[in-house]
């Protein structure tokens, strides 16, 4: 198997693609798509290694995901949470045709600290997470979701609800997390911000743990974006707080709809 999984939900006017995060699948998406079913046609795709995706012999690479995803789907605004930010990022840079806006929940061009670049996650702590997939697969995973869920005012919620889904079509592929932890060591798009087309819009949850607020801020300037500060909200700011995310897409998902 070669394609990657891709379900059709919903049954409103806008066309709306969505990319998940590291180690889970579409089916995470579930508060944001309900929230959207009568304004939006969602295509919910499953990345390589992950989910009903998980023999896809797709690379999990963002040019190589962008364009398997563009080729399969309408022209829509798309959506990328977190790793799947860097691959709706690439979607709109190197399809603009194909990607009608943008959306980044809790995502950034680039995910680690560097010289000039104070926002990111140290280098080294995607290293670790590399080594203890080998060592603890399982609690390598669960240490991952739980960073995911902290500092959310539905914390306790987010985290059941992420453990629930990351195992619920199998487990994902150890060498495709680490194909993952690589993307998000390496990707830095922040030179290629001020040629994007479409119009963005940038949300972050204020308590997010993994993706600093100030980042977003940063990039959505750049394309001259929209930013958005969900207050409460962590880094999976769709499961605990849907309204507030689907408030902050309105403009972008009626723009594309005109």
């Amino acid at each position: 198997m070669s394609s990657l999984f891709i379900q059709t939900r919903g049954r409103g006017d806008t066309q709306l693609v969505l990319l998940h995060g590291w180690a889970m699948h579409g089916d995470v998406f579930e508060p944001l798509i309900e929230a959207l079913d009568d304004r939006c046609t969602m295509h919910v795709v499953d990345l390589p290694g992950h989910g009903r995706s998980r023999d896809s012999e797709l690379l999990l690479e963002p040019e190589a995901c962008a364009r398997a995803i563009a080729e399969a789907t309408p022209p829509a605004v798309w959506l990328g949470w977190s790793m799947g930010g860097l691959i709706a990022l690439t979607g709109a840079l190197r399809h603009p045709d194909h990607v009608r806006g943008l959306a980044m929940l809790s995502s950034t061009p680039c995910f680690v600290r560097k010289d000039g670049w104070p926002y990111g996650m140290e280098p080294d702590v995607f290293e670790q997470f590399s080594d203890d997939l080998d060592q603890d697969y399982k609690a390598t995973l669960d240490r991952f979701l739980a960073l995911e869920a902290m500092g959310s005012e539905h914390a306790r919620e987010e985290i059941r609800n992420l453990r629930a889904l990351v195992f619920a079509h199998g487990a994902p592929d150890k060498r495709v997390l680490k194909q993952g932890l690589a993307l998000l060591d390496h990707s830095d798009l922040r030179a290629e911000l001020a040629s994007v087309e479409q119009d963005s819009v940038w949300i972050s949850g204020h308590r997010d743990r993994l993706v600093p607020g100030a980042a977003m801020a940063w990039a959505a300037e750049q394309c001259e974006g929209r930013y958005i500060d969900i207050p409460r909200a962590g880094h999976a700011a769709f499961i605990g707080f849907a309204d507030q995310v689907v408030e902050a897409l309105a403009p972008l998902l009626e723009g594309a709809s005109a």
